[in-house]
């Protein structure tokens, strides 16, 4: 009973104090912070993280970078809404803006472009040089004698700011028979002075032209051209003589027409002086007749500085495009020849009642490229053994030109 009137005192002692003397505001409410600190920090003491032990710096670095991330993020969003309202209007000011000063320098200037236009054509034109020939029709003979005299300043295609010009001379749309002038080495403005002969029926003359086509030759690639003459002749008079210049205008080379191929055998025996060329077949040749085959047969020419030694020929093999010949020719060459021969194979399509027509030319031996030398390369390099390698045919007047040309 003592105890509890004690306390009883002690209680209304402390109420009396208050009165007289009530708590201060700031004290109060430092001891509600101090409170809710105590209290979240409990809280995060409770959290699952707390069962792996990780300490209360790490777990407010957490909460400091995702509040931050939130922060970064908003603000992106809200600058990207802003900026899509705005780029469109200064895209299109500057395309207009663009496209009218476009407008006003065309309209001030179309004129002048046009000008500067034909003067570049005319200055291409002038560019690639003109061409001396002339031309005469004999109505004894039916014959068409094309002339082809000189050309000046020729187009300079090579490296060296020179060319190797040629001239291929053929009749359209017949195209059947093409001669070529000899190839002049190194110089722009060439002298030919050759003639060519067209038999051909006047009557049948008006409906072709005559193409006059200048190349510049190179020996290890395709033939350039330099520019062309196309003359149809219904549009000149052939009772006397011409004899004119005129420009060369640009020409496309002709597409490459595929004549086919031949497979040849070379053996040689250096001891005996024997040379023997063995023709074993031929594949997808060139269409001749009306019916869409050929009459084929091969022509074997040996060459030594130019001149012809021998020549043999097979067999024709009627109504084919891929014949089996399997021929062999031997030939007394002393090895002291065989270092400057040259091997000329020629594929004829076999006509009875007229000229037989060449299908197509290779070549090997001194002065051959591409795969001419590398077959006549492999036979001397294995005497006694024959060495077959597959040719693809080129134009009768690719091939002579490659021989009429001197070898570097």
């Amino acid at each position: 009973m003592r105890l509890v009137s004690v306390a009883g005192g002690r209680s209304r002692r402390a109420a009396e104090e208050e009165e007289e003397h009530p708590p201060h505001p700031s004290h109060h409410s430092n001891h509600q912070f101090t409170s809710m600190k105590k209290k979240f920090f409990n809280e995060l003491t409770h959290l699952p993280n707390h069962k792996l032990k990780m300490p209360m710096w790490a777990v407010g670095a957490i909460v400091v970078v995702v509040l931050a991330l939130i922060v970064c993020m908003g603000f992106c969003i809200y600058k990207k809404c802003c900026s899509e309202g705005k780029k469109p209007k200064k895209v299109r000011e500057r395309k207009g803006g663009r496209g009218r000063r476009k407008k006003d320098k065309d309209g001030e200037e179309g004129d002048d472009k046009k000008e500067g236009e034909d003067g570049k054509e005319d200055e291409e034109k002038e560019n690639l040089g003109k061409l001396e020939y002339s031309l005469d029709y004999s109505f004894t003979d039916n014959q068409l004698i094309v002339g082809i005299l000189q050309a000046q300043d020729l187009a300079a295609m090579d490296v060296g700011g020179s060319s190797d010009p040629y001239v291929k001379v053929y009749m359209l749309p017949d195209k059947k028979k093409k001669f070529e002038t000899k190839v002049q080495r190194k110089i722009l403005c060439p002298v030919f002075n050759e003639t060519f002969t067209f038999k051909i029926p006047y009557s049948e003359l008006g409906g072709q032209t005559l193409v006059l086509q200048v190349f510049d030759f190179d020996r290890f690639g395709k033939h350039d051209v330099i520019g062309e003459i196309k003359i149809p002749m219904n549009s000149i008079d052939l009772a006397q003589p011409i004899q004119e210049w005129k420009d060369l205008v640009g020409g496309v080379k002709e597409e490459q027409e595929k004549l086919g191929d031949v497979c040849i055998s070379l053996r040689y025996v250096p001891t005996a002086g024997k040379l023997t060329i063995n023709i074993m077949e031929a594949k997808n040749l060139k269409k001749m007749d009306v019916g869409g085959l050929s009459d084929p047969f091969v022509k074997v020419v040996l060459q030594h500085n130019g001149k012809r030694l021998k020549k043999k020929k097979t067999s024709v093999k009627q109504n084919t495009l891929n014949p089996y010949f399997n021929e062999s020719f031997s030939f007394e060459i002393p090895f002291s020849q065989i270092q400057k021969l040259q091997v000329v194979i020629t594929v004829y399509d076999y006509d009875k009642l007229g000229s037989n027509d060449a299908i197509g030319k290779c070549w090997m031996g001194y002065g051959a490229s591409g795969v001419g030398l590398r077959h006549w390369s492999d036979m001397l390099a294995n005497p006694r053994r024959p060495v077959a390698q597959w040719h693809t045919l080129q134009t009768e007047e690719e091939v002579d030109a490659a021989l009429k040309a001197p070898i570097r």
